[in-house]
């Protein structure tokens, strides 16, 4: 073979292994698209929905009367046990009588004294008043007997009104309860000796057949209850007030009813916050004073509720709610959320969502708007029909 015939064959022999080698890459295996991502979606549905208010607060006792000594003495027997039920009138403390007795007694015998005196001096204004018909005593003599007389009138009252304030200087050393409530601890023991001019605190009686609960909001939702209220959409207990159900600090809820008494509010200068009373009866006494509770205003109800899950709402740059649906086509849509409030672990929404939209709760990660996606079927159901 020639020269010029072996380099013929061999560019041949090359161009061959080169066109197999482009045939044998062709038929490479190909890179599979990738899977549709999967989403757990809602289908927003009407509903009926109550708006309540949950607002904290505290528990305060109906009435408080901080039992003072109002006498000075040694307190000589306590009639009580501390935490029980007293009623008005009932006798809770004994505080040493006798100097006050003393007092009592030498006012007495003042005010007879008095009135012995008083007596002489109305029988000689009797017969000078004679004897100044006959002349026989002049008119000064008559006007000294007289004024005499006034005065021992005087002094009789005078006496009376010393006596009255002896005997109830004594009263107060029989202590007694001023309402009709529990009792706490004794602040005082037998032998000990109490101050008028302190005020001496002995012990305190809350009554709690009903209670207070007072909590804090803003004027703003102030004026809205109040606005609710006049309006009709607050549930009513009369033309008064406002129908009002509690929640425990165990979560537990509160089997009575209270009324909220928009009367009792208070301004908070140095916060703008308002203080709302609301009032309940306590029958079983659950209801202690400083309990933090929650109370909970039923303050309208809308029967075309739509309620999208919490962890479906985000928000974007500048604060806005928005939440990612699946269209007819299956395809992600972002839209623009306007939230009233939170119900329970979800957002009422008033725009930016109909009836019927499918909102994604699970897979938010995976996708965003534009992205073709798979509905995944409900918990418990063997599959779900896209839409």
């Amino acid at each position: 073979m020639t020269a010029i015939a072996r380099h013929l064959f061999l560019k041949l022999a090359g161009s061959l292994l080169l066109t197999s080698g482009l045939v044998a890459c062709s038929k490479s295996p190909v890179a599979p698209p990738p899977a549709t991502p999967e989403v757990s979606v809602v289908v927003i549905q009407p509903q009926v929905v109550r708006i309540v208010n949950d607002l904290p607060g505290r528990v305060a006792p109906l009435r408080v009367a901080q039992v003072r000594a109002r006498v000075d003495g040694v307190v000589l027997k306590r009639e009580f046990t501390e935490g029980a039920d007293v009623k008005v009138g009932q006798k809770l403390y004994w505080i040493d009588p006798a100097p006050y007795q003393a007092e009592v007694n030498s006012s007495n015998a003042a005010l007879a004294r008095a009135k012995a005196n008083a007596t002489t001096r109305a029988l000689q204004a009797t017969r000078s008043r004679e004897l100044l018909k006959k002349h026989a005593i002049s008119q000064q003599d008559f006007d000294d007997i007289s004024a005499a007389q006034k005065q021992a009138k005087a002094d009789v009252d005078a006496a009376a009104a010393v006596l009255d304030a002896a005997r109830i200087r004594l009263s107060y050393t029989d202590v007694r309860s001023p309402i009709d409530g529990r009792i706490g601890k004794s602040q005082v023991t037998e032998g000990a000796y109490v101050r008028q001019s302190d005020a001496t605190l002995l012990a305190t009686v809350q009554q709690l057949d009903s209670v207070y609960v007072d909590v804090a909001q803003s004027n703003a939702e102030v004026l809205r209850l109040r606005q609710d209220f006049e309006n009709s959409v607050m549930k009513k207990v009369d033309k008064d007030s406002a129908s009002v159900s509690l929640k425990l600090e165990d979560g537990s809820a509160y089997s009575e009813l209270g009324r909220l008494q928009f009367s009792d509010i208070s301004v908070d200068e140095s916060t703008g916050s308002v203080t709302l009373r609301a009032i309940f009866p306590n029958t079983k006494h659950l209801l202690l004073p400083g309990m933090f509770v929650h109370a909970q205003l039923e303050v309208g109800v809308d029967q075309q509720g739509l309620l999208v899950p919490q962890q479906a709402v985000t928000y974007n740059t500048i604060g806005q709610a928005t939440a990612l649906i699946v269209n007819a086509e299956n395809v992600v849509e972002q839209r623009m959320l306007q939230t009233n409030r939170s119900v329970g672990n979800q957002w009422l929404v008033t725009k930016g969502i109909q009836a019927g939209d499918r909102v994604i709760t699970e897979g938010l990660q995976k996708i965003k708007p534009g992205v073709v996606v798979k509905v995944a079927p409900p918990a418990g159901s063997p599959a779900v029909a896209d839409k």
